[in-house]
């Protein structure tokens, strides 16, 4: 692995894992990428090489992979057997929140770590397992380079009106602030449009990333001037098992009339709601789409018209709107969510070209639509290794020989 870099993205219950290797010209070739699921429920070990083959598919018992630092040892074991045991030159962290001082994808050391503790109550399900496996690499490994990568730093170009809550400004000073979210996802879309898209990159464009988690990002000529998602990754569309937009005012009934302690609240939002909450079925689209019950109708239903009314409001911080693209694991393989949502936008000028959202075709809009939608699959790892590499070229930090252990 010394001519590779690795790129962890470490979540509640999962950590993803992907190998670059570095090319002529610096290009990167993805040659692995895999991921321990299910940690603390059903822990599943899997991995595909560079032409699709299966590497490795080994389960374990809840008890044996309880934790996220567990589970990122045992990847790292996998790893090491499988690259002889060599580092690879760099490692390349997806990590949530960066606050209002971490802009730029940072070089990690003891100090960083220790700033970005503090921001692990504003992503309670993110970014303390984004720090784990920086932290065991950085206590068993310290001088391999780690580089933080933020998915709050695409959005710190906003103007102060769409980063502003209407509260006291020493708590906008202090970092009570609008950051917005999923932006290494973003700045891959941004670097895409003009191969895929090219009459509406220069344009006022949203891009939806839909997943367990989403949010939408209101770009004008691939600069990110507004986003859904706020002070917190709570905020904005119903996700998968959090509610998105709420009235302050809940939580205090939930405190107040309900009793629930600070904990429990945070417990409930971001595990209880969402669609699971209002389907009481499940937090899954697919599961979703194929049950019969009303309530699992109701759920897209709803998740479908929030995106379309934030879709309004993106338009209006815009002026306009020339494009749509859809992205992330929902935006890229539920077509019925993609037609819904396009029905419900035919007043922003999309005209739908349902044969072609059915075949998963690249354009799912007419040639004759005023407005422009894309599904363009979106690729976190390489923007994160591309980082990587960019801060391990501006170290001039020479390979070493060391062993991953």
């Amino acid at each position: 692995m010394s001519e590779t870099i690795l790129v962890v993205n470490a979540g509640s219950s999962s950590v993803k894992f992907q190998v670059f290797a570095v090319g002529p010209y610096d290009q990167l070739e993805r040659r692995m990428r895999g991921q321990l699921e299910g940690i603390g429920t059903h822990p599943r070990l899997f991995a595909r090489g560079s032409e699709g083959e299966t590497l490795v598919d080994q389960r374990w018992s809840a008890q044996e992979i309880p934790d996220v630092p567990t589970a990122f040892g045992e990847a790292v074991s996998f790893l090491r057997a499988h690259g002889n045991g060599e580092l690879p030159i760099a490692i390349g962290h997806r990590v949530v929140h960066g606050g209002p001082d971490f802009t730029v994808p940072t070089i990690v050391s003891g100090e960083v770590i220790k700033k970005l503790e503090p921001f692990i109550p504003l992503a309670p399900l993110h970014q303390p397992n984004n720090l784990a496996p920086i932290k065991v690499i950085h206590e068993k490994h310290p001088h391999l380079l780690q580089v933080a990568c933020f998915d709050t730093s695409f959005h710190r170009g906003h103007p102060a009106v769409a980063d502003y809550y209407a509260i006291p400004d020493e708590l906008h000073t202090e970092g009570v602030r609008r950051y917005g979210f999923h932006g290494l996802s973003y700045e891959y879309i941004a670097g895409q449009l003009p191969d895929i898209a090219p009459e509406i990159t220069s344009g006022r464009v949203i891009v939806a990333h839909l997943g367990s988690g989403a949010s939408m990002c209101a770009m004008v000529d691939r600069k990110s001037i507004d986003s859904t998602m706020g002070f917190t990754a709570l905020d904005g569309l119903p996700m998968g098992t959090r509610p998105g937009q709420l009235d302050a005012g809940v939580v205090i009934y939930l405190m107040q009339q309900k009793g629930m302690s600070a904990d429990e609240i945070e417990r409930f939002l971001y595990k209880d709601c969402g669609l699971k909450g209002l389907s009481g079925i499940s937090n899954d689209v697919r599961d979703l789409l194929a049950s019969s019950e009303p309530r699992a109708k109701f759920a897209l239903e709803y998740f479908v018209y929030r995106i379309a009314t934030l879709t309004g409001m993106l338009a209006a911080a815009m002026g306009g709107i020339d494009g749509f693209v859809f992205t992330a694991g929902i935006g890229e393989n539920a077509a019925p969510i993609r037609a819904a949502v396009l029905q419900r936008l035919a007043w922003l000028g999309f005209d739908l070209d349902a044969e072609a959202n059915a075949a998963g075709a690249s354009r799912i809009t007419t040639k004759n639509s005023p407005a422009a939608c894309f599904v363009i699959p979106t690729n976190e790892g390489l923007m994160i290794a591309r980082h990587t590499l960019n801060a391990l070229r501006a170290q001039s930090i020479p390979l070493r020989e060391e062993k991953l252990a």
